[in-house]
């Protein structure tokens, strides 16, 4: 349903599939895509969903025919799905080899919720690369090999756990974080981290709880992981720490006064991204 584009969005991609990986791609992750294709409306046509395209371009009509859509982008209005959703149907009707550089500001009109085929799943593949803006059957030119290069430089390692939903290691520098998505209220999930760390149960084995985003209307908690954890190192503890933080997010009783000293100190560490 069309939403004025100056009503504020907290939640853009609330009612999409997998919304903790949309806002993941949208924030966090520096290469990656993911698949979605368009309603029959729309034409039913696919759509390669990434993290950024060249020169910060919201879309682009890759030369094979591909529509890529890109989230690492400046909002125009205060409903990113709006935007997002302009910038999509536009690449549609472009001709293959051009990009969508720029779309102002949209009138009221579909969002992504609308235009996307939402039975579609939304399966992120994490990149290491950003070949894929290339049309498989491209000629690498030096200019344009290069151009890849000096973009690929910029990317930190980044992998998309297996034993928990949205959940993504990452290295940087010489540190090692979990950044773990969460699809729950954030008052949900800020009390269920409060019960756990009243109890010294926040970190789990080789992590510590340090923190965490706002972002898109979702908490997105962190810990730092024991000095050169790889990803398939936490996959274990990770999948040995959800149910008792399941369990923290299933409790609805009221804090006690430690649980309450603990969120306080949780709320004094938060950082909004956008």
């Amino acid at each position: 349903m069309a939403k004025n584009t100056s009503d504020f969005v907290l939640r853009p991609f609330e009612g999409l599939p997998d919304e903790p990986d949309w806002v993941a791609l949208k924030e966090l992750v520096p290469a990656a895509t993911a698949t979605a294709r368009t309603t029959a409306t729309y034409g039913s046509r696919d759509v390669l969903v990434t993290t950024v395209l060249p020169t910060s371009w919201p879309a682009l009509h890759r030369a094979d025919g591909l529509v890529l859509l890109a989230l690492q982008t400046t909002s125009s209005s205060n409903d990113v799905s709006r935007d997002l959703a302009h910038a999509l149907l536009e690449a549609i009707e472009v001709e293959p080899g051009t990009a969508v550089e720029t779309i102002g500001l949209p009138e009221p009109g579909p969002r992504l919720q609308d235009v996307l085929d939402l039975s579609v799943p939304f399966e992120v593949t994490v990149q290491d690369s950003f070949a894929y803006w290339l049309a498989p059957d491209t000629e690498r030119t030096p200019d344009l090999q290069a151009a890849i290069e000096e973009a690929d430089a910029g990317i930190i390692d980044t992998v998309k756990l297996k034993s928990a939903d949205a959940a993504y290691w990452c290295r940087m520098g010489a540190r090692e974080f979990l950044r773990w998505a969460q699809p729950h209220e954030e008052q949900v999930v800020l009390d269920a981290l409060s019960r756990l760390h009243a109890k010294r149960e926040s970190g789990f084995e080789g992590a510590k709880f340090v923190g965490y985003f706002r972002s898109a209307g979702l908490v997105v908690p962190v810990w730092e992981l024991a000095k050169g954890s790889e990803a398939e190192d936490i996959e274990k503890p990770v999948a040995d720490f959800l149910p008792r933080f399941e369990a923290a997010l299933a409790d609805t009783t009221p804090l006690d006064a430690n649980e309450r000293r603990a969120r306080a100190g949780l709320v004094a560490r938060q950082v909004t991204l956008r």
